[in-house]
């Protein structure tokens, strides 16, 4: 039960967040922000805001500070359009999921051209001994077998039929 109200405040104060910073705060550092991700803990008294934000490294520095200049007035917003008893104190975290997607992407193209080189080495590879190395059960004829091959009176069963060994 508190988690699914933890999930809707969470959502609420992503929403809320995410109009906010829509219409824009008065400040200049504050970069291109998109609020990834909110945790709300089990007591609803702290919210951590993920966020990423479009550009360099400068720009992210920007953005942060501008976010903790601000955490007091976003707070308020908040408060405003949340009905609970205590307004959470927010936290703003950059979210390394872009740096972690790239991550992902180049070890995904490191693995498609390996697995391309090998898809080349094999297509012009050739069989080191025959075709196929396992043997295969020979189709026997009556002619082929032998007269030791015959079963004897004493090979069957009390029915008449072969004793299986």
């Amino acid at each position: 039960m508190a988690g699914e109200r933890q999930a809707r405040v969470a959502d609420r104060i992503r929403v809320v967040l995410a109009e906010r910073l829509e219409k824009g705060l008065r400040d200049p550092r504050l970069g291109f922000v998109t609020i990834t991700d909110v945790r709300v803990t089990g007591d609803l008294q702290r919210a951590s805001v993920f966020y990423t934000v479009m550009g360099d490294e400068a720009h992210r520095a920007d953005t942060a500070a501008a976010l903790k200049s601000a955490t007091g007035m976003l707070r308020s917003e908040v408060g405003k359009h949340l009905n609970t008893r205590l307004t959470p104190s927010l936290e703003f975290i950059l979210d390394g999921i872009p740096e972690n997607a790239d991550h992902i992407s180049a070890l995904l193209r490191e693995a498609r051209e390996r697995d391309e080189s090998v898809a080349g080495l094999a297509a012009s590879a050739a069989y080191a001994g025959e075709a196929d190395p396992y043997v295969k059960p020979r189709d026997l004829d009556d002619d082929d077998l032998d007269e030791d091959d015959d079963l004897d009176e004493g090979d069957l069963d009390e029915d008449g039929e072969a004793a299986r060994i």
